[in-house]
């Protein structure tokens, strides 16, 4: 089982992702906006994934992610951009920002929490 924070605003997408994570046996942590989601990811263990929504209503996407990369120990855990917005562009602020990858909305139920796995296991492979 991994532990994955989640930080998304919208509750709808929020609980469908985190029903579908929970589904497929991994520990979710939802935080509703990106303060929250800081907390969450700094006053624990590290969890063995991010999914950040770009959008945030407090603080940016791009924010986040710097903020968290800064992070003492928290330089190996992939931090996955989890957007509505269009897939090229998507691939190439997440790049921007300092995402490991990316992962548009909306979901496809019936791959997205496979579309996670792959990230996480691509990390743990890693040296």
């Amino acid at each position: 089982m991994s532990a994955i924070v989640l930080i998304e605003d919208t509750p709808q997408s929020a609980r469908l992702a985190a029903r579908l994570l929970r589904l497929a046996g991994h520990e979710v942590i939802v935080a509703q906006d990106g303060e929250m989601g800081l907390a969450a990811v700094m006053d624990g263990p590290p969890p063995d994934l991010v999914l950040v929504d770009l959008g945030l209503p407090d603080l940016d996407g791009q924010t986040v992610v710097a903020l968290l990369r800064q992070q003492r120990g928290l330089d190996t855990v992939p931090i996955i951009a989890f957007t509505a917005w269009p897939q090229d562009t998507a691939h190439k602020m997440a790049l921007a920002y300092g995402c490991d990858g990316v992962i548009t909305k909306p979901i496809d139920t019936r791959t997205f929490a496979s579309q996670v796995e792959v990230h996480i296991k691509r990390q743990r492979v890693q040296p």
